[in-house]
């Protein structure tokens, strides 16, 4: 019985790390993930950059939460229409063209930084330009995830790329923050640099190894058809429910960790640093287990929404730097798999069709909140005190997950039940396939079609 036993935990290894790794068996995809890794890594250092760069401007934790909101703004007012233009476009271009005025921007940001031509006005209107540019990047890069592996592989890609986010954030922040007590510029000149590695990631891809989704019509009325759609079905509402709330109160660490490290730990741009990437290592490790998952449930959404609400208000009543550190493990741990799970749930209830809307709708939920919680957290953290801005995230965050938990466990239970169908009963082929080669969205399909390469025979049940 030891014997087998054994045998079995030496399959089961080899069988979850390539489960954990599936997605890099695509060169599209890893192109795309190092591109990224080394985009974001600059990005985090300008944030680190930005927020001090206020805070010496103004002294006000509300101005904090204000300049960040502008960000996000054109993303509250304008994000479904980008989410309908990459459901039109080549989400590839799409990108191209966004992902080189972002580093333009950040050119300009170091420019007026050291030359000392830089005042609260123009961080205001450099954070709103990113904000437009950010409408149509968001949602076709959520959306292009889906394009570069088969359907099997989606949750592991969606996870790997959160992965990817917050190793960035590690080495990003920690960097960032020793850059940014030298000299604020310099973040901004390696952010503006760094958008090089991802366009080169873009420009070398193969467009013959896509999986693209067929370009949705142009016909009116298609922003509000989106929004009935998801009004429509709940495995889509529930969930963007949640990340609105705790995207509105609970991911503002921009803001609150800035305050904590200098109002309750007396420190500055480098404290900051420790406490972002302490957060990314835990987020790291978060998503590698959550990569290892084949395909997450609404009751695991939920509890990755409970853990994270405990773990956020741990971090707001830690006494020392120590501990606090220690609670932002969880926290960056929590972050992680709530939000990969909640991409990856959206990402495989939608139809493809529809996909560059929902994603909006992420987006206009995850970070076009900010605008409404950014100010919010900081004006408690200045009048209340930093673990009051904690506060105010966890708590709703602990709530959202007990509050969905019975109605994403019936979702669960009538998809079980549906995925269990009959001996013989045709599955249905989602409506992009290799190559670009379409197909209706009921067309039955043996299990594998003559049409598609091995890599793209698996089909999710909807």
């Amino acid at each position: 019985m030891t014997a087998i036993q054994g045998d079995s935990a030496a399959r089961r290894g080899p069988a979850a790390w390539h489960q954990m790794t599936s997605s890099f068996h695509h060169r599209n995809y890893r192109l795309f993930f190092f591109g990224q890794l080394v985009s974001v890594i600059g990005t985090w250092m300008q944030t680190i950059a930005q927020s001090f760069l206020v805070l010496d401007l103004t002294h006000s934790g509300t101005q904090l939460g204000l300049t960040t909101a502008a960000r996000f703004l054109p993303i509250l007012i304008f994000g479904q229409a980008g989410g309908l233009f990459a459901d039109r476009r080549d989400k590839r271009r799409i990108l191209l063209l966004t992902q080189t005025s972002a580093g333009l921007l950040a050119a300009v940001f170091a420019v007026l930084t050291g030359t000392h031509e830089i005042r609260l006005w123009s961080v205001y209107l450099l954070a709103i330009a990113l904000g437009f540019v950010n409408v149509f990047d968001n949602p076709a890069r959520q959306a292009f995830i889906s394009e570069m592996v088969p359907p099997g592989d989606l949750a592991n890609a969606v996870t790997l790329n959160s992965v990817a986010m917050n190793m960035a954030r590690v080495f990003g922040a920690a960097v960032g923050g020793v850059l940014a007590a030298i000299g604020l510029t310099l973040c901004f000149a390696l952010n503006a640099v760094s958008f090089g590695a991802v366009l080169l990631s873009l420009m070398l891809m193969s467009t013959a190894a896509l999986y693209p989704a067929r370009p949705a019509s142009k016909k009116p009325g298609q922003i509000r058809e989106g929004m009935r759609y998801v009004k429509s079905t709940p495995a889509l509402l529930i969930p963007l429910i949640m990340i609105a709330v705790v995207g509105t109160l609970a991911w503002e660490f921009q803001v609150s960790l800035p305050l904590m490290a200098s109002h309750v730990f007396g420190g500055g741009a480098g404290a900051y640093g420790v406490m972002a990437s302490v957060m990314g290592v835990g987020a790291v490790a978060g998503g590698l287990v959550s990569a290892a998952r084949a395909r997450p449930s609404g009751r695991a959404l939920c509890l990755a929404s409970i853990g994270w609400g405990i773990a956020i208000l741990l971090a707001a009543v830690a006494p020392t730097m120590p501990l606090e550190l220690a609670a932002l493990l969880f926290v960056g741990y929590g972050s992680i798999t709530f939000n990969s799970m909640a991409k990856t749930v959206l990402q495989l209830a939608a139809t493809p069709e529809m996909r560059g809307r929902v994603m909006a709708l992420w987006g206009l939920a995850w970070l076009g909140s900010t605008p409404i919680g950014g100010p919010i957290v900081g004006w408690v953290g200045q009048e209340a005190g930093p673990r009051w801005s904690l506060v105010v995230g966890g708590v709703p965050t602990l709530l959202c997950g007990l509050l969905a938990l019975p109605a994403l466990v019936t979702i669960d239970r009538r998809r079980s039940g549906l995925s269990l169908a009959p001996a013989g009963m045709p599955r249905l082929l989602p409506s992009f396939i290799s190559n670009g080669r379409g197909a209706s969205s009921g067309q039955p399909i043996t299990e594998r079609s003559e049409e598609t390469s091995d890599a793209n025979t698996t089909t999710e049940p909807r």
